[in-house]
């Protein structure tokens, strides 16, 4: 359905009084928040990489592992190292991205509805957490590499 138009002295406008290039549609409204939820978006996509990173590198750790073990058999007719630590450092990784992505997208559920209700209080308690996980690997890799070495 055309609306029509008049011609005033500032130009043209619609019959209810607003420019003609103004959205027609009402009924959806968008969030007053949008930077808001963008940068929430944002957020979740950082730590979704962070994730797959962890993961990723967790994968690599293992197989890394397993060709050292390889090699080690074809050399020296035995293993390099008895145990298989990288195995269990490289699914301990991967785990690990896995849940760094789980509370990524419960954090982003909780914080679009807190954003929408205007009610948004930082918590800082997952940050910490990664931080003190991802200390602890390192300290477990550096631990590894000094006894494998």
């Amino acid at each position: 359905m055309a609306q029509k138009e008049e011609i005033s002295g500032d130009g043209v406008t619609n019959v209810n009084g607003t420019p003609p290039h103004v959205a027609r549609n009402f009924h959806a409204q968008p969030s007053k928040k949008v930077s808001d939820h963008l940068a929430n978006e944002r957020t979740f996509l950082a730590w979704v990489r962070t994730g797959l990173s962890i993961i990723a590198f967790g994968f690599v750790v293992e197989r890394f592992g397993l060709l050292l073990r390889e090699l080690g058999l074809k050399i020296a007719d035995r293993p390099i190292v008895t145990g298989h630590y990288s195995t269990i450092v490289g699914i301990t990784l991967t785990l690990l991205g896995s849940v760094v992505m789980v509370v990524a997208l419960f954090s982003f559920l909780r914080n679009r509805h807190v954003i929408d209700r205007e009610d948004f209080r930082p918590h800082a308690g997952f940050a910490i957490l990664l931080t003190i996980i991802t200390c602890l690997t390192g300290l477990i890799l550096a631990v590894y590499l000094y006894l494998t070495a």
